[in-house]
């Protein structure tokens, strides 16, 4: 399934990634990587977390104290 990004979602990646990187050389990149481990899990079973009030589901990273917020509209994952 295609996975597209608010403008909102993808500048908070790109901060949260600049973030950890700034913390310690590499661990931004440790970061993007769980995010694209997720995002794989996401589009291959996108219905598989519940909805939660307001109609979003949400994915806890394991690694980091961030969660991935999205809908399933048109087909696709619109990352929020």
């Amino acid at each position: 399934m295609q996975i597209t990004f608010t403008a909102e979602a993808r500048f908070e990646l790109i901060e949260a990634a600049f973030y950890y990187e700034d913390l310690r050389p590499g661990l931004g990149g440790e970061f993007e990587e769980e995010i694209t481990y997720y995002l794989h899990s996401i589009a291959a079973a996108p219905e598989l977390p519940r909805p939660r009030k307001g109609g979003y589901r949400r994915v806890n990273l394991r690694r980091f104290p961030h969660y991935i917020a999205y809908i399933i509209e048109q087909g696709a994952v619109v990352v929020l």
